[in-house]
């Protein structure tokens, strides 16, 4: 999160369109040969170290597999490596999707925190529509207050993944209304927090 508000700079008038897609490139390629180089190595970066398996493609997924909790410096490396060389080529792609994207972009906090609240909703209905009871919403809470779910319960896939969607488009009118207000009010800077 640091190195997004760091690479806040990148975006200032200060750096064309140009400069900025140069040192994004490098910086994406600099990484991902980083990566390569130490990983290889298994001397540092990741506390688990890759070991050559039955065959070219097990070999390579030993290889990437890194641990994401805690980041370590290789997991940091191979994601915002690509991140860099997507957004070095994403940047001058204009349509309706990347508009949907700058919105949800903008208003990234904002969207979080509704998010979260807007899920704890749908949950708690999803439990209390699948027949249990309050007492069974008490009787879940073991250390979580309002967990909201009987263990060996669930959705399938699909399910979780329409839920998933149908949140994205539930709350992009609230982010569009707030992306609107929030460049409307820049004299309330306490907006650009959120």
């Amino acid at each position: 999160m640091i190195l997004g508000y760091c690479f806040g700079t990148f975006f200032s008038p200060a750096f064309s369109i140009e400069q900025r897609r140069k040192i994004f490139i490098r910086l994406g390629i600099g990484l991902l040969l980083f990566f390569v180089a130490i990983r290889y190595t298994n001397i540092y970066g990741d506390p688990v170290a890759w070991t050559t398996q039955k065959n070219a493609l097990y070999s390579f997924l030993s290889f990437i597999k890194v641990n994401k909790y805690p980041p370590s410096l290789m997991y940091m490396c191979v994601t915002i490596g690509p991140a860099l060389l997507f957004l070095a080529f994403i940047e001058k792609i204009k349509n309706g999707f990347t508009n949907i994207m700058l919105v949800f972009g903008r208003t990234a906090f904002f969207y979080y925190i509704c998010h979260l609240y807007l899920i704890h909703i749908v949950c708690t209905v999803l439990f209390f529509t699948r027949g249990h009871s309050m007492q069974d919403a008490i009787g879940s809470m073991q250390n979580l207050p309002f967990l909201f779910q009987i263990p060996g319960e669930g959705y399938s896939l699909l399910v979780v993944y329409l839920i998933w969607i149908g949140v994205i488009v539930s709350l992009y009118p609230l982010c569009k209304w707030y992306d609107k207000y929030k460049t409307s009010h820049k004299e309330k800077w306490w907006l650009s927090y959120l």
